[in-house]
Order: C-alpha cells, then structure tokens, then sequence
C-alpha cells in the first residue's frame, strides 16, 4: 500500500509545504498506482474533494484533525470505498464507536481505524496501547501509525519535531498486541523532507525494520 498526500492542509505554519494540490497530486498518484500496481491511500479534508479521490484510491482516509467531521465521514462512507479513520489526538479509543456509527449509517462496513497517539500536555503526544485492544473490540482492522504516533506537533514554532527513535520500539509493541497493520513515514534523507521528517524512517533502515516487525507479527497472529 502506497501513501502520499496530495494537500497536507494542516500544517503548522502557513509558509509550510502543502503539497502539489488536488488535480496534479491525483494524477501523480493515478501514475503510481498504474506503474507499480500498488493500492493507493490518499487523505481528503473537504467534502468536496471526495468524489474526485474517490475515482483513484483505494482507500479514503480521514486525517486525525476531522475525525469528528460527520458530513466528510458520511461522504466517504458513501464512496463504497474503504475508509481509514485516524483516531483524533483529542479523542479517547471508545469515543472511535461513534465515527464508525457515521460510516455504517451509509451501509458502508469497509472501515479501518488507525492510531496516532494521544496529546499529552503541550507539543507532545503519548502512544497508549490499551487503545488498540480497545478499538480493537470494534471488528474492524486497526492500524498503528508509527511515525505521527512520535511526532511532536508544533514543537519547532513554524513546524512540527518528532522522536523517531521510537518509532522502532513502539511499532514492536502494536505489532505483538495484534495490529492489521502499519503505517511508517519513509524518506531517503529524513532530515531534509518538506513534512515529517523528524519522526520519518530513514530509507535505508527499512528492510531491517520490516524484517523485524513481520517476524514478530507472525508470531504474535499465531497466539
């Protein structure tokens, strides 16, 4: 699974980089998807955007900051499509109950729910694992977003920091409570990518990482 951004519209700063925007960023992804035969996942903000993404991903997801946002829910539900809910920063795992009841409503069950941590105090998140058991009990799959989950939103004023050396770790432990799957920020040079570089996997680190984490998923889907 391939994702990428077209409009990253909740940027900390109003100088940040958005990206290339709906119409080029659709059709960059339209590429990806025919070239690499890869399934394609792309985030909309606006309800308007949704028919539009809709002919090309795969999967539909609703970024943290919306997942309370029932008419954008409700669209992308009616697409037919999957839908990935990130869990609001600001949201406890039981409260995701009710952003799945506005998905059902449209008779759409194609429904992942992801986590990415918790705000805990100022510029600072906290990954607490009871909630993937927690969203877990719901019946669909559940993903841990293990880069955003050690991000550090808005800690460097105009843009936001992170702790990637965590991410490893952390990813260890959702892969053994039983998740579906991840989700990991990748760059070739972490330090120089125009969003979430300090809490992305640099690219060279990945085949260890993921030789790692599929070896302990194999185990932990045999328990």
């Amino acid at each position: 699974m391939f994702k990428a951004s077209f409009d990253k519209a909740n940027r900390s700063s109003i100088a940040s980089f958005r990206g290339p925007g709906l119409l080029q960023g659709l059709d960059v992804l339209r590429r990806v998807k025919g070239e690499i035969d890869c399934p394609i996942l792309t985030d909309v903000h606006e309800k308007s955007q949704v028919r539009a993404v809709a002919e090309i991903a795969d999967i539909i997801q609703i970024p943290a900051f919306l997942s309370r946002q029932t008419d954008l829910l409700v669209a992308c539900g009616e697409t037919g499509r999957v839908v990935n809910v990130k869990k609001g920063q600001f949201l406890a795992p039981w409260d995701m109950e009710q952003a799945i009841a506005k998905i059902v409503s449209t008779g759409n069950r194609k429904i992942f729910l992801t986590e990415r941590g918790t705000s805990f105090g100022y510029n600072n998140l906290v990954v607490d694992m009871r909630s993937l058991a927690v969203m877990k009990q719901f019946g669909f799959p559940v993903i841990y977003d293990a880069t955003h989950s050690v991000q550090l939103p808005g800690a460097l004023k105009k843009r936001s920091g992170g702790q990637r050396e965590f991410v490893a770790p952390l990813a260890r432990a959702a892969v053994a409570l039983g998740v579906a799957g991840l989700f990991c920020e990748v760059h070739e040079n972490p330090d120089r990518a125009l969003s979430d570089g300090p809490n992305s996997l640099a690219l060279k680190t990945l085949p260890e990482f993921l030789k790692t984490v599929l070896t302990l998923d194999k185990v932990a889907k045999t328990l």
